[in-house]
């Protein structure tokens, strides 16, 4: 297979390199620079990196590697955390980062057409004259296409919701090349199967998207962000629950446990108590920020939280975001020499206080050091584990604890992630989740779709020998 594979590569270089010119990477050295990502999983050597610069040359490659039988995998920035983009089985990397035009921005619909290399925070950069903003923000400078296709979400979810909510229309390449559009600019549509939700995340597995039609909202004409330590994590968690429940419009609230703001007070100059702490973000007019935070403390009051530390100040905003956005290398920097290997769970809102609970037993039990915080107000969270590569135990145990993480959330309905996807290390999950029907179908789509499983192989499905073993 590997003869057989370097000479359908040879063919394919000699037939279409020379097209791309220092854009088709065949050197050990160069295709080693696009092994990197956020993720714990093992690195893996592409047979090969191709750097597109526009949909037809998308359209060449996917028709050559369809001729050759080669596999492809699609490549944003790389901030995936459960190998979504991992060149598992050698393959093609087609690193779309280079296609980053914006296509059209119309205020008047509030909406913009991206290449998928455009990041969430060069988009915003470009918006912010028209008093228009992307509000999905998982954490990370993520490109359009990846967050597209891993169906992303993150801070800002609780109110503007995730991509599911925000894409449009897509312009994707299938396996053998075509081009398809699906959705349009209209906001809502009866005709005929919703194919731009089929390929929002489907991780790389169904084709590559090439243009994304996403939807844009009103920057809010007053901001008001702070934190909120409390007495105990229930209380804090139980606030977020009443807050939700209460119908109170918070753009963002994030939960940080005592480990979490430890790492991130070492790791960004901060000086937060030690202690379970929301991170709130509130949108809106001035008289309606405060009419928010007032029925927000009022609640608080009777669940043992201190004082709401809040800013309008845009700059102190930012500060703050961008140390929560830093909760991973912190996290990392709690163990020097670590590695951290990032789980995330989501359940129903009335279940988020029994899950992360729950968390902190089993981690506190197992001996390990795992900041837990997230996107509490969807019942979004994650667990850092923070692990020494040359310790086996460790990761056993955190394995575990994932397992369990997993189990119980599967138990009351929720899911085994909600919104890094499944990529390498959540296959095992998603069986679990769905059941053998359900995956069943999926499978008969891929193949529907991708009869030569060229398309990222190896994500989203276990072999079909190991699929109940």
């Amino acid at each position: 297979m590997k003869v057989r594979m370097t000479m359908a590569l040879q063919e394919l270089t000699r037939t279409l390199g020379g097209r791309f010119g220092n854009r088709w990477i065949a050197s050990e050295a160069g295709r080693a620079q696009f092994m990197a990502a956020e993720g714990h999983h093992p690195p893996v050597l592409p047979d090969l990196v191709v750097r597109p610069r526009d949909t037809e040359e998308v359209q060449a490659v996917m028709r050559a590697a369809a001729a050759a039988r080669i596999a492809v995998v699609p490549l944003g920035v790389g901030t995936s955390l459960e190998g979504n983009a991992s060149a598992v089985a050698g393959a093609i990397l087609v690193d779309l980062s280079g296609m980053d035009r914006l296509v059209d921005v119309v205020p008047e619909d509030m909406l913009a057409v991206v290449e998928p290399g455009v990041t969430r925070e060069r988009l915003n950069a470009e918006l912010r004259a028209t008093g228009l903003f992307f509000p999905v923000d998982p954490g990370a400078d993520a490109t359009i296409g990846g967050m597209v296709s891993t169906r992303a979400s993150g801070t800002n979810a609780v109110r503007y919701g995730t991509m599911r909510e925000n894409v449009l229309a897509l312009k994707v390449v299938l396996p053998d090349g075509e081009l398809v559009a699906t959705g349009t600019r209209a906001r809502k549509s009866s005709a005929g199967y919703d194919l731009t939700h089929l390929f929002t995340g489907s991780e790389g597995t169904l084709g590559l998207v090439v243009e994304a039609t996403v939807r844009l909202h009103g920057q809010p004409e007053c901001v008001l962000a702070g934190t909120w330590p409390f007495e105990t994590l229930a209380g804090a968690v139980e606030t977020v629950i009443a807050t939700i429940q209460s119908g109170i419009p918070v753009a963002r609230i994030e939960l940080l446990d005592p480990a979490a703001i430890r790492a991130c007070n070492a790791y960004a100059s901060l000086d937060l108590p030690e202690r379970p702490t929301l991170f709130v973000e509130l949108h809106g007019s001035p008289a309606s920020v405060a009419d928010q935070r007032l029925m927000l403390e009022a609640i608080g009051e009777a669940c043992g939280a201190g004082t709401l530390a809040a800013s309008a100040d845009a700059d102190e905003a930012r500060r703050l975001w961008r140390a929560r956005h830093a909760a991973l290398p912190a996290a990392r920097a709690l163990v020097p020499g670590a590695v951290t290997w990032v789980t995330d769970i989501c359940v129903p809102i009335s279940r988020l206080a029994g899950a992360i609970e729950g968390a902190q037993a089993m981690i506190a039990a197992a001996g390990l050091t795992a900041p837990i915080l997230g996107h509490v107000g969807d019942g979004n969270y994650h667990v850092f584990f923070v692990l020494r590569p040359d310790d086996p135990d460790s990761w056993t145990r955190a394995k575990a604890v994932n397992e369990k993480l997993i189990d119980y959330a599967l138990s009351v309905g929720g899911t085994c992630t909600g919104e890094h996807g499944i990529g390498v290390g959540k296959r095992e999950a998603m069986l679990r989740e769905h059941g053998d029907a359900s995956v069943a179908l999926m499978r008969r789509i891929k193949a529907a779709v991708d009869p030569l499983g060229l398309m990222n192989p190896g994500k989203l499905f276990l072999p079909v020998a190991d699929a109940r073993d």
